[in-house]
């Protein structure tokens, strides 16, 4: 996959390491990514962050920053192949993010943002909001408008759980049917629904044994997107650990996904 389809027709997948910690990682972890969408026949999108700006602790690892993050993510994309997405948090980085990106991605905190939609939709490219955990899916009516305002009508909306009490998330499946309604492709981060939101204190934990029940439900469910962080050794991530999924145990996964997609989306 070279290319984003903004209105994909088969199962594609969204993955890398929560937070770009080195570029190494990046270019292995990417490389690991296109030798499984050559080997299933599955579109692959290469995922990692530039900036966390949402960190639990002020003390938290952030990433490089937007100058050397677009830099590495360059480098990335040229050698493995794939499409790179990465989200901004402020209308000024989405631009600069848009000269490697082909996919802006909305952070779910920042999913009523007027100028950063506005700015995002500017860019051209295709813009991927994460519907915020204190949302209703028919509430993304207007995120949607906001970036469609700007004569973009390449927009994704992607589903990563639902605030439920303190610490705790929970999916309604039924959010990505009425999301398509919207007339958005659906994507399913099954990685961030997982997540206990600041449930260690100074960051967040995770329950990843989880990750694969909920992926297939929302293939099932008729999503066109899987989104996944994916790390060599989750436990020593420096971002996202707890619900990152193990880059060695991905092939199996995605196969699993890519035989019930046959299924859930056929006709």
């Amino acid at each position: 996959m070279t290319l984003c389809d903004p209105e994909p027709k088969s199962l594609f997948i969204i993955a890398g390491p929560c937070v770009l910690e080195s570029l190494e990682l990046g270019l292995d972890v990417a490389g690991e990514l296109a030798v499984l969408s050559r080997d299933l026949g599955l579109p692959v999108i290469f995922k990692s962050s530039f900036d966390k700006a949402n960190r639990s602790s002020v003390h938290s690892f952030r990433g490089p920053g937007l100058e050397t993050g677009v830099k590495w993510l360059e480098r990335i994309k040229e050698s493995s192949g794939l499409p790179v997405t990465t989200d901004i948090h402020t209308p000024d980085q989405a631009e600069k993010a848009a000269r490697v990106a082909d996919v802006i991605q909305i952070p779910a905190f920042l999913s009523r943002q007027t100028d950063l939609l506005l700015a995002a939709g500017h860019t051209g490219r295709i813009v991927n909001i994460k519907k915020g955990q204190f949302l209703a899916p028919w509430d993304m009516a207007g995120p949607v408008d906001k970036v469609r305002s700007t004569g973009n009508r390449a927009v994704w909306l992607t589903e990563r759980g639902s605030s439920f009490g303190y610490n705790n998330l929970v999916v309604d499946y039924r959010s990505i049917p009425e999301m398509q309604k919207l007339g958005t492709p659906v994507v399913f981060d099954a990685t961030h629904s997982v997540q206990l939101p600041g449930g260690q204190g100074t960051c967040s934990g995770g329950n990843r044994e989880f990750v694969p029940l909920l992926a297939q439900a929302a293939v099932a469910s008729g999503c066109r997107g899987v989104f996944l962080e994916v790390h060599p050794q989750p436990d020593k991530a420096l971002c996202d650990g707890p619900n990152s999924w193990p880059l060695s145990r991905l092939r199996e996964l995605l196969q699993r996904l890519a035989a019930l997609a046959e299924v859930a989306h056929e006709g």
